[in-house]
């Protein structure tokens, strides 16, 4: 068993699917050492585990828990197109999009679901750039939408 899922293993996390594309799009794409993510919804085993808006439907730990799910399905997408997540040298950027209401301000607590995770699976090579935005909705009436930037090993 690879060191990253034996952590992910100690934390009881797991893969999921990659999760088909909603549209014309692909889950993620490979140029030179980068790899990209198309956003990532908080789906599990083909359904949308989280609904509603942060703020009203969900609470901020709830919508952390989204967070953590939709940066999974991020990984996810990145090892369906490099094999093994052993190859990632360091995450690079997230970006965010939270379905929240109007005054609405703790976007970057639930955002931090995904990148408290990407520290715990990857250490300082997990730190990185982010950007979260709150929206007025996303797709299918997800609460948390996340992106990922990551450069690959030599």
């Amino acid at each position: 068993m690879s060191e990253l899922r034996e952590k992910m293993a100690k934390l009881g996390l797991f893969f999921p699917e990659t999760t088909p594309p909603l549209g014309a799009y692909v889950p993620a794409l490979r140029t030179d050492r980068y790899i990209i993510t198309s956003g990532q919804l908080p789906m599990e085993k083909g359904e949308l585990k989280f609904q509603g808006t942060v703020g009203t439907d969900l609470d901020v730990e709830e919508g952390y828990e989204a967070a953590k799910l939709c940066v999974l399905n991020c990984l996810s997408a990145v090892n369906s197109i490099v094999g093994n997540l052993e190859k990632v040298e360091k995450i690079i950027r997230l970006t965010g999009y939270i379905a929240c209401r109007e005054d609405f301000t703790e976007h970057s607590k639930v955002m931090n679901g995904a990148s408290d995770l990407l520290v715990a699976l990857f250490g300082e090579d997990g730190r990185h750039t982010r950007s979260v935005v709150g929206v007025r909705n996303l797709p299918l009436g997800a609460p948390v939408e996340v992106e990922l930037t990551a450069t690959l090993r030599k």
